[in-house]
């Protein structure tokens, strides 16, 4: 745990917190000061801006700054991050060498369940079809193609934090069953039948839909792997917000691609950018989204708020909220 301190605390943060931390720590009952990247810190403040358009396979230059930053700072001891996850090489780099990372776990719970659950809905009511017949201008009524009733049919929900519970009460409401994924087996009150992650081959040939909310850990890494895949009923479909690597996107693609999967909503991606010449882009069965479940106007201000409560509370020395481990 960190340590309180009396001294001053240095706070790296991007040009457009400047003014939002200025205001919200002008009261604080301890000596701060906000620095930039050249500048000595101890506490770095990694917003979403900062990141950009940076992937964990793609740095640019104006995040690359803040990240060289991090890694040249001997003095550093905490990281806090705008992501649920802390996944990215750097993060890792810093909390192997001691400095506490913690996350912004639960700003964007909503955002996400809500996405998941457009896209599931834009799947279950056949949107990608009509938008294509809305391009090419036939007038073709879903008769002998009708969507299947959401009521009573099964969902398989792989990770059970907020974003998951978030799902399972809308997929509740509209009359469907759970079978809920997790860490441990203890019951799970919402659901039918609650396993742990290694039984998922037991979860997925009575599935309609696979839902994928979990973190990426050493036990979801390649969760749904080519023989879970094959697992599926071939009506089912996929959708993703959780992290490219959970899934075996080539074997994926071979299902999506031959009707042995019926279709997928995927937000994230082994690769991102995704490549232009994936085939993902262009199956009439899929919607991809740029890895942006979580964008939404209010997402800054929550993850301001999880920075400045555990800036609060390292100052009484207490524990920080969200504190990541290896």
């Amino acid at each position: 745990m960190l340590q309180p301190t009396d001294s001053l605390l240095r706070i790296l943060c991007s040009k457009a917190e400047r003014a939002p931390l200025t205001q919200a720590l002008a009261q604080a009952p301890f000596a701060w000061r906000l620095q930039q990247p050249e500048q000595a810190f101890d506490i770095a403040f990694i917003s979403r801006d900062i990141t950009g358009k940076s992937t964990k396979f793609r740095v640019e230059p104006e995040t690359a700054v803040y990240y060289d930053a991090l890694r040249r700072n001997t003095r550093l001891r905490w990281v806090h991050v705008h992501s649920a996850g802390a996944d990215r090489q750097i993060y890792l780099d810093l909390a192997a060498r001691g400095v506490s990372v913690t996350t912004s776990q639960g700003a964007s719970d909503a955002v996400v369940a809500q996405t998941a659950l457009a896209g599931l809905l834009s799947l279950a009511r056949k949107l990608p079809l009509l938008a294509r017949q809305q391009r090419e201008h036939p007038w073709q009524t879903l008769d002998e193609r009708e969507p299947r009733d959401l009521a009573g049919q099964h969902a398989v929900i792989v990770g059970w934090g907020g974003i998951g519970q978030r799902i399972g009460a809308s997929l509740k409401a509209l009359g469907m069953s759970l079978t809920v994924l997790r860490n441990s087996d203890t019951p799970v009150a919402e659901a039918e039948r609650s396993l742990p992650y290694d039984r998922v081959a037991e979860a997925l040939p009575g599935a309609d839909w696979l839902i994928l909310a979990c973190p990426l850990t050493a036990r979801t890494q390649n969760l749904i792997n080519r023989e879970a895949l094959a697992l599926l009923p071939a009506h089912a479909m996929l959708i993703n917000v959780a992290r490219g690597h959970v899934v075996d996107e080539t074997a994926l693609i071979e299902r999506l691609s031959s009707a042995r999967l019926a279709g997928a909503f995927l937000d994230v991606f082994q690769q991102e950018p995704l490549p232009a010449d994936s085939a993902l882009w262009d199956l009439d069965n899929v919607i991809v989204t740029p890895h942006s479940a979580a964008f939404s106007s209010g997402n800054a201000d929550r993850v301001r708020g999880i920075f400045l409560d555990n800036i609060r509370r390292l100052a009484r020395g207490e524990p920080l909220r969200n504190l990541f481990k290896l």
